[in-house]
């Protein structure tokens, strides 16, 4: 906007910000350059000052939005920090299991999400509960060796109360490799012809309930290595797009989204608590995850996020309201989800562009589509690395639709 010769007068803001989950105190620092220095006009001074006051703002509003107090009734999102804090990074995350972690030196926190949800987290883990007058539900249970410091802190807040229910999101070890665990400490009520074909033990465990594409996925890798045992699979299945239960004085959904992550995907969405369970159809900490050779595409991945911002509502100036438990990272509310959304849509946008100039995947990688993002989002090392996320983008993308459903 200005043409200067001299040396720019430069105006550092620096805030701090704190990390809810570690303790760790954050600088966030904005740096503006307005103009010339000794000869700089009144103008330019007042520029200057509206810069720091309008930047400070700005920042302010981001680390509320990032980093608030506990929710509740009067409170805004919280949750743990970003990066590669608790719940961030995506080493040790989807088909991994967490590989290459010492669970030894991880420990399972909660936070009061707002309603009867609870949200989990265990190093890059996410799971989520909900606690009332009948009891406890379970959504997701984390890594296997996790399980038994989950159930810990599910006792921590709900004491002797029943666990009558685990839903899972998909078939990932991240989130259910502790079901055996989570379920055997739980019960069921079991009655008429079904209890001569469950038997007298599933009464002394929860129920497992997940789309009918997770059983099919975890039954079809019976037997191989790290394989989840017979007693972790799903004890009942829907295949419509929903499942439905009223529990703790309200309304429970399973809605499952085809074809995004993976093929069996649901979201978990606590009506009057007002907060969803997304699994990882939305992750904050990594480029989105559509694994082709699971069922997931990019156009069910972006179904999926416009899903969950059709049933968020914002409280104030798009902050609070619903909130959103992502399958890894902090917690979220819609204007998160609508940013990531966003740049799903934009990279999608671009990339189908290159496509259809008959570009090349090697191509469409030197040319940086990404790159704008790459500092959020992008990743060199761990399973979903940029690479990886702009070749499964380009593949989805050049191919026909997946199709809903692998039965």
């Amino acid at each position: 906007m200005f043409s200067v010769a001299r040396p720019k007068f430069i105006a550092l803001v620096t805030l701090t910000r704190r990390n809810l989950f570690s303790k760790e105190r954050q600088r966030v620092s904005v740096t503006y350059v307005t103009g010339p220095g000794p000869q700089r006009s009144p103008w330019l001074r007042l520029g200057c000052a509206v810069a720091v006051l309008a930047g400070s703002a700005f920042v302010g509003t981001v680390g509320l939005a990032q980093q608030p107090q506990a929710p509740g009734r009067q409170g805004g999102p919280g949750g743990q920090g970003q990066g590669r804090q608790a719940g961030a990074g995506p080493q040790g995350q989807g088909r991994q299991g967490g590989a290459g972690l010492n669970f030894d030196n991880i420990e399972v926190q909660t936070l009061h999400v707002q309603g009867n949800v609870y949200m989990a987290v265990g190093g890059p883990f996410n799971a989520a509960f909900s606690v009332g007058d009948e009891g406890v539900l379970v959504v997701d249970t984390m890594v296997e060796p996790l399980a038994d410091k989950f159930l810990a802190a599910i006792r921590r807040v709900a004491g002797d109360k029943p666990l009558w229910w685990v839903f899972n999101t998909h078939h990932h070890p991240d989130h259910t490799g502790g079901n055996i665990t989570i379920a055997d400490a739980g019960q069921s009520v079991v009655a008429g012809n079904f209890a001569g074909q469950a038997g007298a033990a599933q009464a002394q465990r929860a129920f497992i309930w997940a789309h009918e594409n997770v059983l099919l996925r975890l039954s079809r890798n019976e037997g191989n290595p790290g394989a989840l045992p017979v007693a972790g699979w799903p004890t009942d299945v829907f295949y419509a797009d929903r499942k439905e239960i009223y529990f703790n004085n309200e309304p429970v959904q399973l809605l499952h989204v085809p074809n995004a992550h993976t093929d069996g995907d649901s979201i978990v969405f606590f009506r009057k608590s007002d907060v969803i369970v997304a699994g990882d159809v939305y992750v904050n900490t990594r480029y989105p995850t559509f694994l082709l050779d699971e069922g997931g595409s990019y156009e069910g991945f972006l179904n999926a996020l416009n899903t969950i911002i059709e049933l968020t509502v914002p409280k104030d100036k798009q902050e609070g309201g619903t909130f959103v438990i992502p399958g890894h990272g902090r917690l979220a509310d819609e204007a998160d989800v609508v940013e990531y959304r966003d740049l799903a849509t934009i990279i999608r946008d671009r990339i189908q562009d290159a496509i259809k100039k008959g570009m090349s995947l090697e191509q469409v990688k030197a040319a940086k589509l990404t790159l704008d993002y790459d500092g959020r989002y992008g990743a060199t090392t761990g399973f979903w690395t940029t690479d990886a996320f702009v070749e499964a983008a380009y593949r989805s993308l050049s191919g026909p639709a997946a199709n809903v459903s692998q039965r």
